[in-house]
């Protein structure tokens, strides 16, 4: 009974303990990894969330880059931290859901190795052409491309990145056949357009909209299932395809394991902090809007989305070692 008894309060000791850590989380720091360069969308609303959240926990949020390998090495990093709510992990989600198909080989499970927190932001982004082509239409694109089947090119940020992949299921559901030419990021991929060595690309609205006033490219379509708020006159990919919904989206993860009473105090905490006025003008600045997911409706989100994205890799053939 003695042995019982004392099995029993070491139990019961330890339940307490994860309550009570769990009820004063944060009492230290929290870092959160984002597996991309500095000046990034990600990492701009991260920086801004950050903020607001270091007021309200009096702990520092401490933002650490770890960009590199498509951003699998900043996933590494955040997928074997200890699961206790002091290391997460900000990344893009597309990239995120990409990689279990796109890699041979990955040192972590984007699935098994992270409990989904919500989805923070999303960002559309705007199929762009260069004017000499005298389209205006995503129908008069299709037409042009039909006509010229391996005759028109498409830029993209890199073999594998969103622009890339998000083109080719631009193509299976229009039915065209257009070339593929990457670049070393978002920029190049852009300019090729306004230099006219491309003929279209995916690019982000900031980036697109100065250059389109210029009559340096024209707008198209804008990527996600809605108009977006800064371009209500242009129209979406869906209203020509269907159901079509691409964007710069931005979730948070933490590893696998985390209490789930750390879970829901990030999701609402992170859900307040993106009604600020400081906050509100970040995502603006962006053309991004913020998130509204529950931890299971995330989790059902990146579940669908892995699997499209894993069907349009492999249509597309691409694998990276």
């Amino acid at each position: 009974m003695i042995r019982k008894s004392a099995v029993a309060l070491a139990v019961l000791l330890c339940a307490l303990t994860g309550v009570a850590t769990a009820q004063g989380y944060p009492n230290k720091p929290v870092r959160i990894v984002i597996p991309w360069p500095a000046g990034g969308i990600t990492d701009v609303i991260t920086r801004g969330i950050g903020m607001r959240l270091a007021e309200v926990f009096g702990q520092q949020m401490v933002i650490d880059n770890r960009p590199g390998a498509g951003g699998t090495l900043g996933c590494a990093v955040a997928a074997k931290a200890n699961a206790d709510g002091y290391t997460l992990l900000m990344d893009d989600i597309a990239s995120h859901n990409i990689s279990s198909t796109l890699y041979t080989r990955l040192p972590y499970d984007p699935v098994k190795d992270f409990e989904p927190v919500m989805m923070v932001a999303g960002s559309p982004m705007v199929l762009i052409a260069h004017p000499s082509h005298n389209v205006r239409t995503l129908p008069q694109l299709i037409e042009l491309a039909k006509s010229r089947p391996g005759k028109l090119n498409y830029a993209s940020s890199g073999n594998g990145a969103i622009t890339h992949l998000g083109a080719v299921r631009l193509q299976r559901m229009a039915g065209i056949d257009i070339v593929h030419v990457p670049f070393k990021g978002s920029i190049p991929a852009t300019t090729s357009v306004m230099a006219g060595e491309t003929a279209i690309a995916f690019s982000t609205i900031p980036a697109a909209v100065p250059q389109a006033k210029a009559g340096r490219i024209v707008l198209i379509a804008v990527s996600m299932a809605k108009r977006s708020p800064q371009l209500p006159d242009v129209p979406t990919v869906a209203e020509t395809l269907g159901e079509f919904d691409l964007g710069l989206y931005s979730g948070l993860w933490a590893p696998a394991g985390t209490p789930r009473r750390v879970i829901e105090q990030l999701h609402a905490e992170f859900t307040k902090a993106m009604t600020e006025p400081r906050v509100k003008e970040i995502l603006a600045a962006n053309s991004a809007e913020p998130g509204r997911m529950t931890p299971a409706q995330f989790g059902g989100y990146l579940a669908k989305d892995t699997k499209l994205w894993g069907e349009v890799i492999r249509a597309a053939g691409v694998k990276i070692e």
